[in-house]
């Protein structure tokens, strides 16, 4: 286990990602976790992050003093690396010139922390930070300099900190991963033992003393996430647990038939279908805000649940497939960091809520879910299946959501995945979507004036949604989507392509 303390970079949930590429178990935390805390975790080695903050700043975060006390070793990136200079006795300044972009990195000392490089050769590095180390703490040596920074890599060999000023975590920086590894694999001694099968194994046997003999409901989307979940909770209790299919009414165009027949020849555990499309239309008639679109869908998809529950013996549990990126993009830590959003699993749930939760998922990213779930003997078509959120079409309709508004982007996005299955792009993408958005724009359609609405399309490439960048679909296969949606969409007369990346966009467009 490797502990990263978040200081509100961006980069953040990267590290994580490469720890867990090395089969080492990892979490993200607020900076401030009290060190009470951090010794229950027992960590083999702690990462601070990198931040936008100068840790000369009167303000500026800083983790419990206890951290570099717990006797293993710790890693300060970027800002982390002010954060244990500084408390050693060092000094960090402003920079005369700020370093945003690539540098090369001169390897000083070939051993530890970048064994496997050679002594005096340079490897490519990213750097963002306006700040450097001018003066180390007293025992600490060099281990690495760039051409602006004479102190890019450096250690206290006695306490077993290191401190670098580039970000390993980036794929910008050539041989980071091998840093990370060393870190984490060489330095820290933990164990590469972070696979599927082992979760498997210790994941059912944690759901098993869980529930006990209850039954469990799990709310099946037909996605990814949630066909993972079920199938992972029916290997642990079988016929204790039921899914159910709500139609919420901001699902895809015929997905509510699809997702009945495919997840039938798939799993053998019941599927209950309830058609809600009513209910959930009606509350969220009139809505644009979109935390309240997501909570207002959290909350009535609780009240169906619970209706069914109510309708099946001995059910005490709410199976949910979230995962950890829903949980860090939900949770405002007190600092630099804030909330992106509210997953509504995560930030959507009613506290009279009575059902309690089971959501084996909640530690993994969108990649290990994939992974789990050919572990578990799911066919490659489901798992494939892009995202698709929870919240529906409601956040891909701008503004207040009706039937009408819903059935366009439907019809859009039909088309989108027609023609982008029809060109072979499919599976070489993340996720595309149409948006409705709260705009109408003039056109001409038969010598006639128009005044209609405006279609956004989105589609990106990404490993597990933390960042992503917008896909280079061809021209020919856009301006196609573009005459098709146009022509046979009533009521739109203009397609735009979104083409922005996480960050500084996020995927959804609410």
């Amino acid at each position: 286990m490797i502990l990263i303390l978040d200081f509100g970079s961006q980069y953040t949930q990267l590290i994580a990602r490469r720890v867990r590429e090395a089969h080492v178990y990892c979490e993200i935390h607020p900076f401030n976790l009290s060190i009470d805390r951090i010794r229950a975790i027992q960590p083999e080695g702690v990462i601070l992050s990198g931040g936008p903050a100068s840790v000369y700043a009167d303000d500026a975060p800083m983790p419990d003093p206890g951290v570099t006390e717990l006797g293993v070793p710790v890693l300060g990136i970027c800002y982390g690396m002010g954060v244990l200079a500084q408390r050693a006795g060092g000094a960090v300044e402003r920079a005369d010139h700020r370093e945003f972009g690539p540098a090369d990195l001169v390897i000083d000392d070939a051993e530890g922390l970048f064994a496997g490089f050679s002594r005096g050769t340079s490897t490519p590095v990213w750097m963002s930070h306006g700040d450097r180390l001018e003066r180390m703490p007293p025992g600490w040596v060099v281990l690495a300099h760039s051409d602006n920074s004479p102190v890019a890599a450096c250690r206290d060999a006695e306490s077993g900190q290191f401190s670098i000023q580039f970000h390993p975590e980036v794929v910008h920086s050539a041989r980071g991963r091998e840093v990370l590894e060393n870190f984490v694999l060489r330095i820290c001694g933990a164990t590469a033992d972070w696979t599927m099968d082992n979760f498997i194994e210790r994941e059912t046997e944690r759901i098993r003393e869980l529930v006990g003999s209850d039954g469990v409901v799990c709310g099946l989307s037909g996605g990814v996430d949630s066909t993972v979940t079920a199938a992972l909770i029916h290997r642990a209790i079988g016929d204790q647990l039921t899914c159910i299919f709500v139609d919420n009414g901001v699902l895809r165009r015929d997905e509510a038939t699809t997702v009945m027949s495919v997840l039938g020849e798939a799993m053998d555990c019941r599927i209950k279908a309830v058609d809600a499309r009513k209910r959930f239309l009606d509350r969220l008639a009139g809505e644009e805000d979109p935390e309240k679109k997501r909570k207002a869908i959290g909350l009535t998809f609780i009240e169906v649940f619970e209706e069914e529950a109510g309708k099946l013996d001995d059910v005490s549990y709410l199976a949910q497939g979230t995962l950890y990126p829903d949980v860090i993009e939900s949770v405002s830590f007190k600092g630099p960091s804030a909330t992106i959003k509210s997953h509504h699993n995560v930030g959507g749930l009613p506290e009279r809520m009575k059902l309690k939760l089971v959501e084996p998922l909640r530690e993994l990213f969108k990649d290990e879910v994939r992974a789990l779930g050919l572990a578990l003997g799911l066919p490659g078509d489901l798992i494939g299946r892009h995202p698709f959120p929870g919240p529906g079409l409601a956040i891909r309709i701008l503004g207040a959501v009706d039937e009408a508004r819903v059935g366009i982007v439907q019809a859009a996005d039909a088309i989108l995945h027609e023609e982008v299955r029809r060109a072979g792009w499919y599976d070489k993408i993340w996720q595309m979507f149409a948006v409705l958005l709260p705009v109408r724009t003039v056109g001409v359609m038969g010598d006639e004036r128009t005044y209609e609405n405006v279609v956004a399309i989105r589609a990106v490439d990404s490993v597990d949604g933390m960042t992503a960048d917008w896909s280079r679909l061809p021209g020919d296969l856009l301006a196609k989507i573009s005459s098709r949606i146009i022509n046979e969409v009533q009521g739109v007369n203009r397609v735009v392509y979104d083409i922005s990346s996480k960050p500084p966009a996020t995927i959804e467009w609410e």
